[in-house]
Formats: C-alpha cells, sequence, structure tokens
C-alpha cells in the first residue's frame, strides 16, 4: 500500500454536514439508538479537540470527543472515529485517534471512555473497564466499554454512571 499524503485538522462547524453524511455511510441510521449516541444527544462534542482527516480536498475521516462525567469525574467520550470504507486499514484512524488523545492531554483533560473493540482500541492505549464499575445508560456490552488514562493512575477509584456533563446525577 502507498503512503497516504494524510491532513489530520480541527473540525470547523462547516465540515460538521459533511461529518454527519460520513456517520451516516458508515453506521446507518441505527446509529441513534446506541448507547454512546444517546449520551451525546443534546450536547456539543469540542470542535477543539475534534478533527476531520483529508487526502487534499477529500474528507476521508472524523473523530469526535464530548464532555461526559463518569460519576462525578469529568471525561471525555470518544466516538464516533469514522472512516471512509476505501481508505479503512490504511492508519487513517489511528492518525485521528492519535491526534485526539495528544491534545485531550494537553488541555488538561485525564479519562476518555469509549464504546468499541479492545483489539483495535488497545493499539491506542485503551483497556477494558471493569464489569460494574461503570455503566452507561442503555445497554452496552460490558466487554467492549474501554477507558484510556491520559494520565496515569486517572481512573482509580473512579466509579458511576456515564452521562453528559451537564446532567446531575441522582
Amino acid at each position: 500500500m502507498s503512503e497516504l499524503d494524510l491532513t489530520i485538522v480541527p473540525e470547523t462547524p462547516s465540515d460538521a454536514l459533511a461529518v454527519e453524511r460520513l456517520n451516516e455511510r458508515t453506521f446507518g441510521p441505527g446509529r441513534y439508538a446506541r448507547s454512546a449516541y444517546r449520551i451525546r444527544e443534546g450536547r456539543s462534542h469540542l470542535l477543539e479537540l475534534s478533527f476531520v482527516a483529508r487526502i487534499g480536498t477529500l474528507m476521508v475521516g472524523s473523530i469526535r470527543l464530548t464532555p461526559v462525567c463518569i460519576g462525578d469525574t469529568p471525561a471525555l467520550l470518544l466516538g464516533p472515529l469514522t472512516v471512509e470504507p476505501p481508505f479503512r486499514s490504511r492508519g487513517v484512524g489511528a492518525a485521528l485517534m492519535s491526534r485526539a488523545l495528544k491534545d485531550a492531554k494537553a488541555k488538561g483533560y485525564k479519562l476518555v471512555v469509549l464504546v468499541g473493540d479492545e483489539p483495535y482500541y488497545g493499539r491506542s492505549g485503551f483497556k477494558r473497564i471493569p464489569k460494574g464499575q461503570v455503566k452507561m445508560p442503555g445497554p452496552v456490552n460490558p466487554a467492549r466499554l474501554l477507558v484510556n488514562e491520559l494520565v496515569p493512575g486517572a481512573f482509580d477509584g473512579v466509579t458511576g454512571l456515564i452521562r453528559p456533563d451537564w446532567v446531575e446525577p441522582d
């Protein structure tokens, strides 16, 4: 495979429609029923921590980070991470994740959570959350609930429900 001339830049408001169409092509209409999407409803992702990947002017991928809380602990929810099918397995997703995690750490964030496949996301430092330590509203396979400590030890003692950062706990 040839090397891609990939550029990763912060998402801008003018990218919103293209990113939404990319997510629609990748995940389909069923994406709105997923627990992670439900958490993101009514809350905007952080543009300064969300990125698009381009080859020339063609958008080939996107990643978004949204502020959440795990119990009372601030964190970020990663997703969706989306790559156009012809560009998968070419390092686009890994490059987007690397940039998003590096910038999140530089801005003082300590934890990033997501629902995904540990073999894929584990390459970027994500590990499975012990069953029962953290919950999401709605159904989620506990084996797919992952965390990345951007600061070692930041997840120690963290428990509770993952919720939008503006929703008060019960």
